[in-house]
């Protein structure tokens, strides 16, 4: 693994453990050159994404990159971290397992509307603002109502952090 600091093409890895319930292991390790130390972590890829986007252009899927869409929609929201890495690595699941290797980017989107929906309504309402391109408040006065948005869920143990359908009550 080459080193994010220094670009040295060797680095040695100093610990190592599972994480996200065995389903990532996580390496930190150091730089024999500039002596900095990082995490890296590893998943199992089931196989290679492509996002088709609306335009008919075609990226790689980026985990990453969803991720920073969902912690825009999360700021200052009181959600763990760890619900929300279940929520992106349940979401990448499904698309993974969905047999298609080209999925369209609206759903993804829609994966994450529902995830967000279930996890936190101010997150949900947010990220469907951008991904719905709300112009005006009254555009998000429609959703709320369309939506039904009344309460709020946050907090839920009950709730379906995952993104697979089957909500947390399975792990009890």
């Amino acid at each position: 693994m080459r080193c994010p600091f220094c670009g040295n093409p060797d680095t040695q890895v100093k610990d190592s453990r599972p994480a996200e319930d065995g389903n990532v292991i996580r390496r930190r390790r150091q730089c024999p050159s500039c002596s900095a130390r990082f995490t890296t972590f590893e998943r199992v890829q089931l196989r290679e994404l492509t996002v088709v986007k609306t335009s008919g252009r075609r990226v790689p899927f980026a985990r990453e990159k969803l991720n920073r869409s969902i912690q825009l929609s999360i700021q200052k929201r009181n959600i763990e971290p760890d619900r929300i890495e279940q929520m992106i690595s349940g979401i990448v699941r499904r698309l993974e397992s969905s047999g298609e290797s080209d999925i369209p980017s609206d759903r993804v989107g829609e994966l994450v509307m529902d995830a967000l929906k279930n996890l936190d309504t101010v997150a949900y309402v947010r990220y469907a603002s951008v991904y719905k391109d709300f112009h005006k408040v009254e555009d998000f006065r429609e959703f709320i109502k369309d939506e039904h948005l009344s309460g709020d869920n946050s907090g839920d143990s009950n709730t379906d952090v995952h993104g697979d359908g089957e909500g947390e009550a399975r792990d009890r």
